[in-house]
C-alpha cells in the first residue's frame, strides 16, 4: 500500500540526483574554460586555463624583438595577469550559477573542491525515513513498525 508521501519522497530524491549531476556539469564546464589575451601591438599572445595555468604562449609578430628584455617580461606578465583575471571571472560565472554550499570560485579554480563531494553518494536519512523509502514502511521509535 502506498502512502501520500511516496510521491513527495520520490520527487525529493529526483531533485537530489539532479543537483548532484548539475555539480558535475559545472565542474566539466569549468575545466573547459580557456582565455586568450593578445598584448598591444601583438607583442605576445597568451592562453590560460580555468586554474590560470599557461596553455599557450605565442609571439604572433616580430614586435617582441624591438623590446628590451625587461619590457618584454612586463608585457608577458601583464598579458598573463589579464588572461588569468578573465578566466577567474568566467569560473565565477559558471560556479555561482550552479554551485551550492558557499563554495568559493577560488576553491573550485584551484581544485580544492570536488563538486560531487558536496553531495554524498548516499543520502543520510533518519532510520524511519530510510525504512519507508526502502520498504514502504516507517519504523516507529522503540523499534515497532506501523503500517
Amino acid at each position: 500500500m502506498s502512502s501520500p508521501y511516496d510521491e513527495q519522497i520520490e520527487e525529493l530524491l529526483a531533485q537530489y540526483r539532479d543537483a548532484r549531476e548539475q555539480a558535475s556539469e559545472t565542474r566539466r564546464r569549468i575545466n573547459e574554460i580557456e582565455v586568450t589575451v593578445t598584448a598591444p601591438r601583438q607583442v605576445v599572445k597568451v592562453t590560460v586555463g580555468a586554474q590560470g595555468q599557461v596553455k599557450a604562449l605565442d609571439f604572433p609578430t616580430g614586435a617582441y624583438r624591438n623590446l628590451p628584455p625587461k619590457d618584454l617580461s612586463r608585457v608577458i606578465l601583464a598579458a598573463l595577469e589579464q588572461a588569468r583575471t578573465q578566466a577567474l571571472g568566467k569560473v565565477s560565472e559558471v560556479a555561482l550559477g550552479g554551485m551550492l554550499g558557499g563554495v568559493s570560485p577560488a576553491d573550485l579554480l584551484q581544485g580544492r573542491v570536488d563538486p560531487k563531494s558536496l553531495f554524498p553518494e548516499e543520502l543520510e536519512l533518519p532510520e524511519a525515513v530510510r525504512a519507508y523509502v526502502n520498504h514502504g514502511l516507517g519504523v516507529r521509535e522503540g523499534g515497532g513498525n506501523h503500517g
